[in-house]
């Protein structure tokens, strides 16, 4: 799940934009992701360990309206389980266990010249765990984009994602790439620009009959309200690490692909606060092995 909070970020930056590039108006084109992920057992500085797991739906479409503007709708379900093994950082109880992201994102897409693009996908969701109080667990902001095409090689830009998650607004600024440096290798953003950080940066390598690799990083970091009869009711819970993935992709079909994740989650860190956003309690958690996989469908 890295492309939402691992494998699969999703707030829809954009899965369908490199298909509707140069599409007559009125075609419409879109996607369809199911990524699972595993993260092994993973031992807490101060005691303890932890592991979770959980998966992402999501589904895109965008239309062409005109030569120079597109938009589209994004719906995403986000779901992770987490298992803590008496956790003296957290009083030796679990700080939270099952967290739910349902997300609604938008996209528009402005083209002012053939080699300029410029894209703006705002996004609503909310963040918390079971039990926890829905109307305090909204977030809301938008990524923006603007790139232009050098040449058929080469596409440059600058990004930002601005939102606001449960107790702050964070800013997170980004390089926009898309450069195919020649037999097989490109450098490009591998994941959607979210609520919980960058595009990241990722080395890929195409070696034939379908098959891709690519090794890249990412920092993420997200948040979400806590259960109203939790250890700390109604606070907040926080998520964040720098994952070093090595994906090996497969074609599947004309337009269906795997992708498989394997990926070391390194500066691991947990925090609960209470309802007001003081800190209460946090732990590091050391280097962390997580697994993955992704089903993606274009159409």
């Amino acid at each position: 799940m890295l492309r939402r909070t691992w494998l699969a970020a999703t707030l829809a930056a954009l899965p369908c934009l490199p298909l509707a590039q140069g599409l007559p108006p009125g075609t419409v084109v879109g996607s369809a992701t199911l990524t699972g992920i595993a993260v092994l057992d993973t031992d807490l500085d101060r005691g303890g360990s932890v592991n979770w797991a959980g998966g992402v739906a999501s589904a895109s479409l965008l239309r062409q309206m005109t030569p120079q503007f597109a938009a589209g709708v994004t719906l995403q379900y986000d779901y992770q389980s987490w298992s803590f093994d008496q956790p003296p950082a957290f009083g030796g109880v679990a700080p939270w266990g099952d967290i739910l992201q349902p997300r609604v994102g938008l996209t528009f897409v402005y083209a002012p010249a053939a080699d300029w693009r410029v894209v703006v996908s705002p996004s609503v969701a909310w963040a918390y765990e079971s039990g926890a109080s829905t109307g305090d667990a909204l977030e809301y902001g938008a990524v923006v984009v603007a790139s232009r095409v050098f040449s058929p090689t080469l596409t440059l830009g600058i990004g930002a994602a601005i939102y606001h998650q449960i107790d702050e607004t964070k800013t997170f600024p980004f390089l926009a790439i898309d450069w195919k440096i020649g037999n097989g290798w490109r450098l490009s953003n591998p994941f959607p620009a979210g609520p919980v950080g960058g595009a990241g940066l990722e080395l890929s390598y195409a070696f034939g009959e379908g098959w891709e690799t690519g090794v890249g990083g990412v920092y993420r970091s997200y948040q979400f309200r806590l259960d109203r009869d939790g250890p700390a009711p109604n606070g907040i819970g926080e998520n964040r690490a720098i994952p070093l993935f090595l994906r090996l992709s497969r074609n599947i079909g004309r337009d269906a692909y795997v992708d498989f994740h394997a990926a070391a989650l390194v500066n691991g860190r947990l925090n609960v606060k209470n309802q007001d956003g003081n800190d209460l309690a946090s732990d590091d958690y050391a280097t962390a092995p997580m697994l993955g996989l992704t089903l993606r469908y274009r159409f």
